[in-house]
């Protein structure tokens, strides 16, 4: 695993003490947790997260994938996909306890990240996000997720601290092929997410960074 290695010699010896120290998928989600959430367009390599202490979605859930590659589980991202022109993409790390998966996640909402490892499969995971995939008309905006993404597998080998190599993974990630999870009848007869429901998914969540709300959108 020479690109944990090679990670880990770019790193100052405050921040290669942060990382060593993830040594839980919940530890990581913590860490996750505690950076600034800005959806800014730049999407950031692992080392640049860390180095400037704030992610998304996509640049937060590498990291993620990164830390859990580091104590063991197989560095997997998941991209759960809106209605187009709902909302934005939201990514998953994954990680598999005893044939279980959970997932970690960064995020504006505070319902949208840590999943516990006790679902039989990617789509019964994918599910539990579904009510809380509110966008900022209170519609239920998830409607499809990818196959996981295994970035170890990712050419250049060098996407962990090289943005050039990192956008190339990003980019590619983004071309899988969505699989829907409801009809377009299901779909068509969903009821909206109710004013006290939206006012509970956007606790502490700071809506000028949402779909919709921030600037370019």
């Amino acid at each position: 695993m020479s690109i944990l290695s090679d990670f880990e010699s770019h790193l100052s010896p405050d921040l290669l003490s942060t990382f060593q120290s993830l040594t839980s998928p919940f530890l990581i989600q913590q860490y996750l947790d505690s950076m600034t959430y800005q959806a800014v367009e730049r999407d950031r390599s692992p080392l640049n997260v860390m180095r400037d202490n704030q992610s998304h979605c996509l640049d937060g859930g590498l990291l993620a994938a990164l830390a859990l590659w580091r104590i063991g589980f197989r560095p997997l991202i998941l991209d759960i996909r809106p209605d187009p022109g709902a909302d934005d993409d939201h990514v998953l790390a994954l990680y598999q306890l005893d044939g279980r998966w959970g997932a970690l996640a960064k995020s504006n909402y505070v319902n949208l990240g840590f999943r516990e490892a006790v679902h039989k499969n990617f789509r019964e995971l994918v599910m539990t996000y579904f009510e809380h995939y509110a966008s900022i008309h209170q519609t239920k905006a998830l409607r499809a997720y990818t196959r996981p993404f295994d970035v170890s597998k990712f050419k250049p080998a060098d996407w962990a601290w090289n943005e050039d190599s990192t956008v190339k993974l990003y980019k590619r990630f983004y071309s899988l092929k969505p699989i829907p999870l409801i009809s377009p009848q299901m779909a068509g007869r969903l009821n909206p997410v109710t004013d006290r429901n939206y006012a509970c998914e956007t606790l502490f969540t700071d809506l000028s960074w949402s779909f919709g709300n921030r600037e370019g959108h």
